[in-house]
């Protein structure tokens, strides 16, 4: 479910983009955020560094077009998102607290946040999402800035990447929790007499 709060607004939004204009597929995924905020709320969870750093995002791209500019096309506003989004995800590994820490600490127990690896897996994780972030800020760049290129391509793209990111995630995460118990196998009970 995680991975599907955290992906909720950027898929509202690319969806919406696909049906509508830009405006109402950022207040959409502005809404989307502010849902993943309240439920993590409600949920006595911390606010997290991605939902809030989205919502401002959306919602900062959503006025600029309303009131500075609403002639910005709709490749410029994709555009516009990846590298907010990017800037969030490396700002969050700039700042020594990758944006990706703050679902482990309420996922995983206590021991295993506590572990010196536990940060480091976050940085690796973390920046799997940085690198599928500049891809698709690399290829919807391209496509603004390259005549002929289909918006398609956009699309796969980030599928691919986002998916890449995710099955990362998955993986690692697993890859990590079988190290962690290889490494600390549990104590065997005791006999009964």
């Amino acid at each position: 479910m995680t991975i599907f709060l955290i992906l909720a607004p950027y898929g509202a939004f690319t969806s919406l983009m696909l049906l509508t204009s830009a405006t109402p597929s950022l207040l959409a995924a502005t809404f989307v955020c502010g849902g993943t905020i309240a439920f993590d709320t409600w949920r006595g969870r911390s606010v997290k560094i991605l939902a809030l750093g989205s919502a401002i995002l959306f919602a900062a791209i959503a006025t600029y077009l309303n009131v500075i500019d609403a002639n910005v096309s709709d490749k410029a506003v994709k555009l516009a998102v990846d590298v907010g989004v990017f800037v969030i995800s490396l700002g969050s590994i700039l700042v020594r607290y990758p944006f990706t820490t703050q679902y482990a600490l309420e996922s995983l127990p206590a021991e295993i946040a506590a572990m010196p690896g536990f940060m480091r897996a976050n940085y690796i994780i973390t920046s799997a999402w940085t690198a599928a972030a500049l891809l698709m800020m690399l290829v919807n760049a391209a496509i603004l800035y390259v005549p002929g290129l289909p918006i398609w391509l956009g699309l796969a793209v980030a599928f691919a990447a986002r998916n890449s990111a995710v099955f990362f995630t998955k993986w690692y995460s697993a890859h990590r929790r079988t190290r962690y118990a290889a490494l600390h196998p549990p104590h065997a009970l005791p006999k009964a007499h």
